[in-house]
């Protein structure tokens, strides 16, 4: 075993013990952050506006600053943009994650000097957690690639500006800068299809043993690895143990990965966006990720069916129940204050804490009452490849409201295949069964012949790709909304099919 093995062992039991003291605390560290966030931003003009020295409980919190997302909390964002300080954290922030906005162009996420370690720390204990958990070092020694965003900046009225996977490359730990891939000329590459083939170059000779990225964009990585050496990729990195991804669910695209590997590894789920560093998954034998509640940000969830009422309730995260579809807001130590991220989760676990992520609220159907959202469809697509013998590419599901005379609705599922099912109508029919058995409302629409079942539309060999490059949004944290409530995606994947 080497020094750094060695090293990472004890540190790693080190950090553990550290997590296990506030995850089995969870009341009071989160009361505590929450104490601490409040003092901090007493004197900025948010917390003036909404008077700070006046809350003290969690209560007197939700009473004094209401669900707000980026468009309602703008103001104070631009006025920030601007230049001006102690707006909705004490000084500047120091970087602003340039993210893009779904109804008015780009967002500037503020990332404090006090927020951005947690965003380190979060990724860094993940791994020290797998570590702790499996005794797992051989991949310390070799490459790792992270596939990400360019790490370029700019600069806006004195405070740096860039992609939060770009932000984070500049933090890379100097113990890991000799095995950390690609190249930094070739991270700033601005077109992915460019630089996925830099990367291949750059990598294809190397002892890659961890490799971390977006499902979807790690299999392009992947194919364009196998097409340039003729191997598969568990051929050409022997040592390949470990594999980290966030973003959307691993599980639609395992099958296909792990055809393209040739074999399973072991893997790491993240929960990170550029409003901070949520969740990561500490253990192997749960697919829920540990909720960070020590993290500088203060959490309150507000159950998905009740969050477009007039005063939803907002519980904090130690009166949550599991298996209940929560809306996730945060507050946090970068100045989001009762921030609606727009994710909804669900707890598998409440000792300790942890999550999985079931979709976005703006993401759902419900054209006809069903509400249906992304965890079901992807649990149903699941199933399906294991029932069928198939592989997915990519999918999305929209509503059909308006199909041809004397036709009853039907949500349409649009499946790009990597190896189609021998029976495409009776796997048709078996996802609708599934979507049935986990949607009480569906199912009373099916079966009270409100809507037929659900329709498969074939889309061909990058399709989706090429959806996303006339979007202009071809790799980085780019990913295809898993469904959606109109035909607006669907249309335009059809379109940009020809």
């Amino acid at each position: 075993m080497s020094l750094k093995a060695l090293g990472a062992k004890i540190f790693a039991r080190n950090v553990k013990r550290k997590m296990d003291k506030w995850s089995s605390r969870p009341r009071e560290t989160q009361l505590r952050v929450l104490r601490e966030l409040v003092a901090d931003a007493r004197n900025t003009s948010f917390g003036q506006d909404h008077h700070f020295d006046q809350i003290g409980s969690p209560t007197d919190f939700s009473n004094r600053v209401p669900i707000r997302d980026y468009e309602a909390l703008r103001t104070y964002v631009d006025r920030m943009v601007e230049g001006e300080a102690d707006v909705l954290w004490p000084g500047r922030p120091l970087y602003y994650a340039k993210t893009s906005g779904t109804t008015s162009g780009a967002k500037y996420i503020p990332i404090s000097k006090q927020s951005m370690p947690y965003h380190i720390k979060a990724a860094r204990n993940a791994i020290l957690s797998y570590v702790a958990e499996t005794g797992n070092t051989d991949f310390v020694d070799g490459k790792m690639i992270f596939l990400q965003g360019s790490p370029e900046m700019t600069t806006k009225n004195g405070v740096q500006l860039g992609r939060l996977s770009g932000i984070v490359a500049h933090y890379v730990p100097g113990y890991l800068q000799r095995n950390r891939m690609p190249s930094w000329e070739t991270n700033c590459i601005s077109d992915w299809e460019e630089k996925v083939d830099a990367i291949v170059e750059e990598t294809k000779v190397e002892d890659m043993r961890v490799i971390s990225g977006i499902p979807s964009w790690i299999q392009m990585y992947f194919e364009r690895l196998i097409d340039s050496t003729g191997k598969q990729v568990g051929e050409l990195f022997p040592r390949f143990s470990l594999f980290i991804y966030g973003g959307v669910n691993y599980e639609p695209y395992r099958k296909k990965l792990e055809g393209l590997i040739g074999r399973s590894v072991d893997s790491i789920e993240l929960y990170p966006a550029s409003e901070g560093f949520f969740a990561f998954q500490d253990s192997q034998k749960d697919k829920g990720m540990l909720l960070q509640l020590d993290a500088g940000i203060f959490y309150e969830f507000i159950p998905a069916d009740k969050f477009f009422e007039q005063d939803p309730p907002r519980y904090p995260v130690y009166e949550v129940q599991t298996g209940v579809n929560y809306v996730m807001i945060i507050s946090t130590n970068a100045g989001l204050w009762g921030y609606n991220l727009g994710d909804t989760v669900m707890f598998t676990s409440t000792k300790p804490y942890r999550v999985v992520v079931t979709g976005r609220i703006k993401h759902f159907i419900s054209a006809f009452g069903e509400h249906v959202i992304g965890k079901e469809v992807e649990t149903a697509m699941e199933l399906a490849q294991k029932e069928f013998d198939c592989v997915v590419s990519e999918f999305t599901v929209a509503p059909q409201v308006t199909p041809s005379a004397d036709e009853l609705p039907y949500h349409e599922w649009l499946i790009e295949w990597e190896s189609s099912p021998q029976n495409p109508a009776q796997l048709a029919a078996f996802l609708d069964q599934q979507m049935q058995h986990q949607n009480a409302y569906y199912f009373d629409l099916i079966q009270g012949a409100i809507l037929q079942p659900l329709k498969i539309t074939d889309i061909p060999k990058d399709g989706f790709n090429n959806f996303m490059k006339s979007q202009g949004k071809l790799g980085g944290q780019n990913k295809i909304p898993r469904l959606s409530n109109d035909r607006k995606i669907a249309n335009q994947i059809l379109n940009s099919d020809g």
